[in-house]
């Protein structure tokens, strides 16, 4: 199977969804399963997993209905507030959901240090005893303390969505470089490739600016820990899916048969606890 392990699905509301500025209004719309399995099916791709873009156990409600009406929503990762005094009780209730498999906080605009904070690593340390994992939205400058907080819990599965956003667009990639490789020394933790479409020049990207980055998410995390993933309706701010999903496949064509498998869908599936 052909997993996709990132995307998001939402009614746009403009207070809400403000982070969608003037700049992005081609996804100042909604955007629903019916939008997506289209063009699923045209690209060859089984299945995906959707993901939370709003800090909200509604938004987490409202996923878990689109994928329990949508066979091809193979998972969600949802929003708890990890914080929260309650928060053992909240994970246990959206836990007896079998679509329901892991949570995730925009980290990317908090401070720092939230990644180390006491309350939020409380949190952390109640998923794996449920079996969820926990996908990273982080910066650069964050993945320090990300891998602080992946060290510190071995038998949590944690995966670095967009692989951390480098700046593609200025070509910046040593500190980048640097965050990546300490973090796969952590073997409990993975990487969604792609998402990158974004951190480059929207209207002028050419294949070959992301191959230095794929090339050091290689090298760091091998091909057992890689998930495929495209960040639609995102992506299409610089890119129609059909060509940000080659971006993904055209670098992989080296890779074996095998190796494309597990990239593809394989580790998504055994990440997310999938079956066929």
């Amino acid at each position: 199977m052909i997993i996709d392990s990132h995307q998001h699905f939402w009614k746009y509301d403009p207070v809400r969804d403000s982070w969608i500025d003037s700049t992005m209004k081609i996804i100042q719309r909604d955007f629903l399963p019916r939008d997506l399995k289209p063009i699923l099916i045209e690209n060859n791709v089984d299945g995906c997993i959707a993901v939370q873009a709003d800090q909200s156990e509604y938004e987490t409600a409202f996923l878990l209905d689109l994928a329990a009406k949508n066979n091809f929503i193979k998972g969600v990762v949802g929003w708890v507030d990890l914080c929260d005094s309650n928060v053992q009780k909240r994970l246990e209730q959206f836990d007896q959901n079998k679509l329901f498999k892991g949570v995730r906080h925009i980290l990317q605009t908090e401070k720092e240090d939230f990644i180390l904070d006491r309350a939020f690593i409380n949190g952390i340390q109640r998923l794996a005893p449920l079996n969820l994992t926990y996908d990273l939205l982080v910066l650069p400058h964050q993945l320090e303390n990300t891998t602080i907080l992946v060290s510190k819990f071995s038998n949590q599965k944690f995966v670095l969505d967009h692989i951390a956003k480098p700046p593609i667009k200025s070509a910046g990639i040593k500190n980048w470089k640097l965050g990546i490789e300490k973090l796969a020394k952590c073997p409990n933790a993975y990487c969604k490739l792609s998402g990158l479409v974004t951190e480059a020049d929207w209207s002028s990207w050419k294949q070959e600016d992301f191959t230095p980055y794929i090339d050091i998410v290689f090298e760091a995390f091998g091909t057992d820990r890689i998930l495929f993933e495209l960040d639609w309706p995102v992506c299409l701010l610089a890119g129609s899916y059909a060509k940000t999903k080659k971006i993904v496949t055209s670098y992989i064509k080296q890779l074996s048969d095998t190796e494309q498998a597990k990239v593809m869908g394989l580790n998504a599936m055994d990440f997310y606890g999938i079956s066929a």
